[in-house]
């Protein structure tokens, strides 16, 4: 299967808080998307990477992508090195996506900005002829995306673009809400972490009302280039 779009994350639930709503957005436009999340969470506060998983499925199936894969990279722990780019460049390589979507640059968490520059090394090296790797016991031919952009998430980054999802605002706000582990539930026995708290998803509906407003829309999620954007016409901008 080929891919238009693949959102890599560093944790399940990155890319349901990051860009989700962008996700819904191109889904229904037809476009054919995927997710893939290089840990387990397992080194998060709460829940366990097996209860993760599961919530992940959920949310997949609620953004209706084509694929969602775990690459099972050790939490906090990974690194940007050889292993770690050429297991990415075998996803690349399988679903051959013309866009990557990417953690932060730099973010609270430092599995996010290093995330980021995985990813952005893994899809140069995708590209390499003479790096030679298999799937199915089948050789790959190389492959390089032709965009990457980075989500922003907890720490403000200004966006080089922003892309209006107010009308993907339920389904975003949903598959958040798929990780039930991982959010604010009165009940939980569990102990509080910095996403549980009650006000967090305050905290996104006002991230995204500030990029909508970038805009002139409702809600947005903001992304960073790593290379200027370039147009024909100067109406595809509208």
């Amino acid at each position: 299967m080929k891919l238009d779009i693949l959102a890599i994350a560093a944790h399940p639930d990155d890319a349901e808080l990051s860009c989700s709503g962008t996700l819904a957005s191109h889904v229904t436009k037809g476009y054919k998307v995927g997710i893939l999340d290089l840990t387990r969470g397992e080194m998060g506060t709460r829940g366990t990477p097996e209860l993760r998983i599961k919530e992940a499925g959920k949310a997949a199936e609620m953004l209706n992508v084509s694929v969602r894969e775990n690459l099972g990279f050790q939490d906090v722990f990974f690194e940007d090195n050889k292993e770690h780019q050429v297991a990415i460049a075998r996803v690349l390589r399988t679903y051959r996506p013309e866009i990557v979507l990417a953690n932060a640059v730099s973010d609270r968490h430092p599995d996010h900005g290093k995330g980021g520059s995985l990813a952005s090394h893994a899809c140069f090296v995708s590209g390499l002829r003479k790096l030679e790797t298999e799937k199915d016991g089948k050789q790959q031919e190389a492959w390089r995306p032709k965009f990457i952009y980075h989500y922003i998430q907890n720490n403000y980054i200004e966006p080089d673009l922003v892309v209006d999802i107010s009308s993907h605002w339920e389904t975003k706000i949903n598959s958040i809400l798929a990780f039930q582990s991982q959010f604010y539930d009165p009940d939980s026995k569990e102990p509080e972490s910095f996403i549980s708290r009650p006000d967090f998803l305050d905290f996104i509906e006002a991230r995204s009302r500030e990029m909508g407003h970038k805009i002139n829309v409702k809600y947005g999620e903001g992304f960073t280039v790593e290379r200027v954007t370039g147009v024909s016409d100067l109406f595809d901008l509208l």
